[in-house]
């Protein structure tokens, strides 16, 4: 990797904190490539009226980043509008799920990869060998 990489991580501001350890899992891998985490609920901070503040800042953050990771155990609709624009930009966007959360549909139907995971050997498993199949070409 010749410039610096950064993958945004998309996630449920409402069960962050139970989401503490998949978000270490993520990081860990993350950091192993060389690739610099940016968790959005964790390095910004909105009140209620400032929705569009909010929304500017992720689409800068997205705009920025190599990659976008989308963690949908706790599906938001947030989630989804960062997952499209993503996209649209023409980043790899990676769905993640525990095997026991709701499958949403939308966010896996636009995502390139794919992970549902049980534990969290399985998620470090999994998110290696695609970090791994994207930055080796």
């Amino acid at each position: 990797m010749n410039k610096k990489q950064t993958a945004y991580i998309s996630l449920s501001i409402r069960k962050r904190k139970l989401l503490d350890p998949v978000v270490t899992v993520i990081t860990t891998a993350l950091t192993r490539f060389g690739i610099t985490p940016l968790v959005f609920v964790d390095n910004h901070h909105f009140t209620a009226a400032q929705e569009r503040e909010m929304m500017q800042q992720a689409m800068k953050d997205i705009d920025g980043c190599s990659l976008l990771i989308a963690e949908t155990s706790d599906k938001g609709i947030g989630i989804g509008v960062e997952v499209g624009y993503a996209r649209a930009k023409g980043k790899p966007v990676i769905y993640l799920r525990h095997q026991s959360a709701k499958h949403s549909s939308t966010v896996s139907g636009i995502s390139n990869y794919q992970i549902i995971y049980a534990n969290d050997k399985e998620l470090k498993d999994q998110i290696t060998a695609i970090l791994k199949e994207i930055y080796s070409a």
